[in-house]
């Protein structure tokens, strides 16, 4: 007994000293990673301290300015710098508008299509309907713009009438935009439903729970964290996206929350006026900034909504 006891200190031994040998090895391979990935690391705060420097100075510019006022600027619902009105709440209800119905579009699809796969299709289903999908992640926004313009709008028009609804409106835009951030979302969830444990499965299917009712009770409300935070970098897609509603939502500055009008966004507004011969310092050019400034507060409030949800009802498991 003594023997065996004195054989398995020395291999203790021996595997705490082996453990120190490789602690002290210098492996330059592994180092050079760390340190590369440590330099990503610190070049991305410091690209995001650098916008933020330069979107505050030059909307600070344009805030300084004798024309503008910070209360005209939130509550004011007319946007038309040459003529000295600047109610970005015009540019925002657009913004709003086009992205509310993204999602409205989005979700429902996106998350339906997230259970099909994760739940539902077999590997070789699953192994072509995924790419497939992914394929609209790929394609250019311009061309969702035109197909939204020339397609889906003659549709519209032909369905709700060329009296009501005109050549550019929010509502193709928005659900063109909708098809867009599709694949975004349905890949999110569908991760976040494949993480899942399958005991919690396998324990739903025991006590004779159906496959929608596993998936609806009991996979979806444990994977809420990761769809949650699927449809916040969705609704942040929506809010930043140019092109689509730059051609097919209207170029005029509207103040309005019906999608049947034509109404310009603030990243419409941003892709016009910038290709423009706009004097530099002047209102017109700072009020880009200002503008930019907006979405990107926006931006980051809402991934800050997504890190508390997923804080908030990320589900541990061992």
């Amino acid at each position: 007994m003594s023997t065996e006891i004195s054989s398995l200190t020395a291999t203790n031994q021996e595997r705490e000293n082996w453990a120190t040998h490789l602690k002290r090895r210098v492996r330059w391979g592994e180092s050079a990673i760390e340190s590369s990935l440590f330099l990503v690391g610190v070049l991305t705060i410091f690209v995001t301290i650098a916008i933020t420097i330069v979107l505050g100075d030059q909307a600070l510019l344009f805030f300084a300015d004798p024309e503008v006022t910070l209360v005209e600027f939130f509550t004011s619902t007319k946007w038309q710098p040459q003529a000295g009105q600047f109610g970005i709440w015009a540019l925002v209800s657009a913004t709003l508008t086009t992205s509310a119905i993204a999602i409205l579009v989005a979700v429902p699809l996106g998350l339906s299509a997230a259970i099909y796969l994760s739940e539902y299709a077999n590997p070789r289903v699953r192994a072509v309907l995924k790419p497939i999908l992914e394929i609209l992640a790929g394609i250019p926004t311009v061309v969702y713009g035109y197909f939204a313009l020339l397609f889906v709008t003659p549709i519209l028009r032909s369905i709700i009438g060329p009296d009501k609804i005109g050549v550019y409106n929010m509502l193709a835009a928005g659900l063109v935009m909708g098809i867009m951030i599709l694949p975004l979302i349905s890949s999110m969830s569908e991760d976040a439903l494949s993480a899942v444990p399958n005991s919690l499965r396998e324990a739903a299917y025991a006590m004779g729970a159906t496959p929608f009712e596993a998936s609806t009770q009991v996979i979806v409300p444990a994977a809420l964290s990761g769809i949650g935070a699927a449809v916040i970098v969705g609704i942040s897609r929506a809010v930043g996206e140019t092109m689509i509603v730059a051609v097919a939502s209207g170029a005029t500055s509207n103040f309005t929350f019906n999608p049947l009008e034509a109404a310009e966004t603030m990243t419409a507004h941003i892709a016009r006026i910038s290709g423009g011969d706009l004097p530099y310092g002047t209102v017109d050019y700072n009020s880009l900034f200002a503008i930019a400034l907006m979405l990107f507060l926006v931006t980051l409030v809402l991934n800050l909504i997504s890190q508390w949800i997923v804080t908030k009802f990320r589900e541990q498991y061992e």
